[in-house]
């Protein structure tokens, strides 16, 4: 694998030159065998899928092994995304039938948020941060007593800014389902919120 996506010199100067590119040109590129557009749709979108995954199987080591796998998927199969959705939509797609995979195999099927990353901004005071970090800490607490179908639902629409129709594609479901299972998810997780004593969070 690493021969396929490694970031090394040779393709450095590819990934700064896709940089202009779209995903469906890159796709393109890969399947003619371009191993810099490989480089550069990698570098694009690994921490996504990275993050994606981890929230799912909260195994770093499965985590790092599994995104391995999905580009090297990529690799394989650009040819078969035939522009129906958005490529990330696809590539979240791809993780999420090997995240559900990997859980099955393990017999694991509490898809738990406990472990979601954390960027701060580097301009917050440690007052500001203080509070940020114990924000997010409440909220990962009541998200992670969603039901799994809810949590998952949460975590594309809020952390993956997917829309009603690709969340819809990803899990497979009617996207009315969606918005039935998002209208729930947010009225639970505002009374868990409300509890924990935080009325409202800036979107």
């Amino acid at each position: 694998m690493s021969n396929v996506i490694a970031i090394n010199a040779a393709g450095r100067q590819g990934i700064i030159t896709a940089r202009a590119t779209t995903d469906e040109m890159l796709l393109e590129r890969i399947t003619e065998g371009d191993r810099h557009a490989m480089h550069s749709f990698y570098a694009r979108h690994n921490v996504r899928v990275y993050r994606f995954v981890l929230r799912m199987l909260r195994d770093v080591t499965a985590t790092e092994d599994l995104v391995s796998q999905v580009f090297l998927d990529v690799w394989r199969t650009a040819s078969q995304f035939e522009g129906r959705s958005q490529v990330s939509t696809w590539l979240l797609s791809i993780a999420r039938f090997k995240a559900l995979t990997a859980l099955r195999q393990r017999k694991y099927e509490d898809i738990d948020q406990d472990e979601v990353m954390e960027v701060a901004d580097s301009a917050d005071t440690p007052e500001t941060s203080f509070d940020r970090s114990r924000t997010s800490e409440i909220l990962r607490a009541c998200v992670a007593k969603l039901s799994p179908a809810h949590r998952e639902i949460v975590n594309l629409v809020y952390y993956h800014e997917k829309s009603v129709d690709e969340v819809a594609g990803i899990v497979g479901i009617p996207a009315s389902t969606v918005k039935t299972r998002m209208f729930y998810a947010r009225k639970q997780l505002a009374d868990l919120l409300k509890t924990a004593g935080i009325d409202s969070i800036a979107a």
